[in-house]
């Protein structure tokens, strides 16, 4: 069994006690997909519509935040049909998603680097941020050609820069500095990282932003990880103790 995981009990979400930004790395769909005698392209398409469920749902709760691992900086290094499968699945959500944004009052950003990706998915992208910016309601964060040591890297080199331009000095560097120059600069870490599909570590995601997330890892592959899945990684968000360094 992972981590951190309860047996199936009655109990309920405590509405008033939500995690205000859930971060979740979305794992295991090859693995869904072979452990049925399908092509692990198979596992990302049925992954890509529980993605949606679950955004639906947590939106639907009142969770304001809402981050997901979609495909890492990493994941490039996977055979060509499997990253051209994932890259089609990412236009459709993302062409899907633009009338969702409206529909549902939901603010859509891509947190990761531009570079590798096709000319229409980066206008779908930017059309999708643009529509956004109009919304108020949870924000869906998706992390794409995302890795967290590259996002440092680049936020180093923003502050390099600042320094050297002469607005900034070296003594003036705080974790506020640093933070300012990550993709979620306009986003509160996540109090709750789940990660689906048996492993526990983080993998390369959030990693500056995690430092006191709550973490829940699980057994269960993203594709079956289903509402409830989720209500039990919130109850138990919801018993711990959340001291922050402190007593």
């Amino acid at each position: 069994m992972g981590i951190f995981r309860k047996k199936r009990t009655d109990e309920k979400v405590d509405l008033t006690a939500l995690p205000e930004h859930i971060a979740i790395i979305l794992d295991g769909n090859g693995r869904w997909a072979k452990r049925r005698g399908l092509p692990r392209t198979a596992g990302h398409a049925v992954g890509s519509e529980n993605f949606r469920k679950i955004a639906t749902y947590c939106n639907d709760i009142g969770v304001k935040y809402l981050t997901v691992y979609a495909f890492s900086t990493e994941n490039w290094k996977r055979p060509d049909e499997e990253v051209s499968t994932i890259m089609s699945l990412l236009e459709k959500y993302i062409i899907e998603a633009i009338e969702e944004v409206t529909k549902k009052n939901l603010r859509l950003r891509f947190w990761g680097s531009r570079e590798g990706l096709s000319e229409k998915i980066l206008k779908l992208m930017s059309d999708a941020e643009k529509k956004s910016d109009e919304m108020t309601g949870m924000q869906v964060n998706v992390c794409l050609n995302y890795g967290a040591r590259d996002e440092i890297k680049n936020a180093l080199r923003g502050i390099v820069k600042d320094v050297e331009a002469g607005k900034l000095s070296c003594e003036e560097i705080s974790e506020k500095t640093i933070s300012s120059k990550l993709y979620s600069a306009d986003t509160p870490d996540p109090d709750l990282l789940i990660r689906p599909g048996g492993e526990t570590r983080l993998s390369n995601f959030l990693l500056w932003q995690a430092a006191y997330s709550e973490l829940y890892f699980s057994d269960k592959f993203w594709p079956e990880f289903d509402e409830r899945e989720l209500d039990r990684a919130i109850i138990e968000f919801q018993k711990r103790n959340r001291r922050f360094g402190g007593v």
